[in-house]
């Protein structure tokens, strides 16, 4: 494998299906996971910041591995510096998942690098899945053939979660540390703060430091003091 690829290849620890909350996303996860378990094909999500793109192909990656298949995730906001030729060795994996697209669209040869192994992958029955903050004709790409292939489908746009998916994030998270947070405090915790999975998530790392430091549940009062609210 590359050596310029330190980080490329790495997924982030915790982010599985199992852990993304589905909400609206149904259609789009259930393609995912298929593809993760063996069948072979394309997907490209797109989304705003905060959407799940990123942890859903983690998880699609972390699933294909513990299914035997080998895997690797491209974050393109990392690739965009390195020569495109490292794409070259990427079709002896079973899934190539490629993240944050637009990093890399409108620059020519990493546009023809990755319609190449477009090809070499489908050819051989393997996955491409690909995410970006659009959809694949507005995010762009200006090669025709790559931009065609890749609306091709399936595609999907991953909707933001709605108060109670976000509250069930957030009791989720906090029960897989051994915290038990209450509907109502987590339902505080939304309306007081910002609505991002992202942010709520590092304002729960924040709540559980004080919480442990104090040794108390995690009650409003708690929150207030811990925030400043």
């Amino acid at each position: 494998m590359p050596s310029q690829l330190p980080l490329a290849l790495r997924v982030r620890e915790g982010l599985t299906l199992d852990g993304f909350v589905v909400g609206s996303n149904g259609p789009a996860v259930a393609l995912l996971a298929s593809l993760a378990a063996g069948e072979p094909g394309q997907l490209f999500l797109h989304g705003e910041p905060g959407s799940g793109r990123t942890h859903l192909l983690s998880a699609a990656v972390v699933a294909a591995e513990q299914a035997g298949r080998r895997a690797c995730l491209l974050p393109a906001a990392e690739l965009a510096p390195l020569p495109p030729a490292l794409l070259e060795d990427f079709d002896s994996f079973d899934l190539v998942a490629v993240d944050d697209l637009q990093h890399v669209a409108g620059v020519r040869a990493w546009e023809e690098a990755l319609f190449h192994l477009y090809n070499r992958l489908m050819a051989a029955g393997r996955v491409l899945i690909c995410t970006a903050d659009r959809p694949p004709t507005q995010c762009g790409v200006q090669l025709p053939d790559l931009s065609s292939r890749l609306a091709a489908g399936p595609v999907f746009a991953l909707h933001g979660l709605s108060d109670d998916d976000l509250a069930a994030l957030l009791q989720q998270r906090a029960a897989a540390r051994g915290l038990r947070l209450g509907e109502g405090v987590a339902s505080f915790i939304i309306h007081r703060g910002q609505r991002s999975p992202a942010a709520l998530l590092a304002t729960l790392n924040r709540l559980d430091e004080h919480a442990l430091a104090r040794q108390r549940r995690l009650t409003i009062p708690l929150v207030k003091e811990a925030l400043g609210w």
